[in-house]
């Protein structure tokens, strides 16, 4: 499957994005997908997860409550609302995919898209 996450951009503090990640390549209803986000000097970390039909979700206890996920199986894309950015949220945030993995950590999706980035400033 190839992935295309586009959305990123400059905010301010307390502002909203919405990213998309488009699919192509393969059935995008058998993979379980997800974002992660990497900020400068630090780790990739996990940012949320959602499951092949959209019925199960997961999230960072960082941006649990401002972030939301969700995917459109019809339109091969998935979603990642942020609100109430703040300035720790800036990072490149990256589209992954597992098909084989039902409740995959950060590092084992299989697949991953260009990435997007994200700056919020203060």
């Amino acid at each position: 499957v190839q992935l295309q996450a586009s959305g990123g951009g400059l905010v301010q503090a307390g502002g909203s994005l919405r990213l998309s990640c488009a699919a192509s390549g393969s059935t995008f209803s058998n993979y379980v997908m997800g974002w992660l986000r990497q900020a400068p000097g630090k780790e990739r970390e996990f940012v949320a997860t959602i499951s092949r039909s959209g019925g199960s979700t997961a999230y960072a206890d960082s941006v649990k409550g401002r972030f939301t996920i969700s995917r459109d199986n019809a339109k091969n894309t998935v979603y990642l609302q942020m609100n109430s950015l703040n300035a720790v949220d800036t990072a490149v945030y990256y589209c992954v995919a597992s098909r084989w993995n039902s409740a995959p950590k950060a590092s084992e999706y299989e697949y991953w898209g260009q990435g997007t980035q994200v700056t919020v400033s203060s």
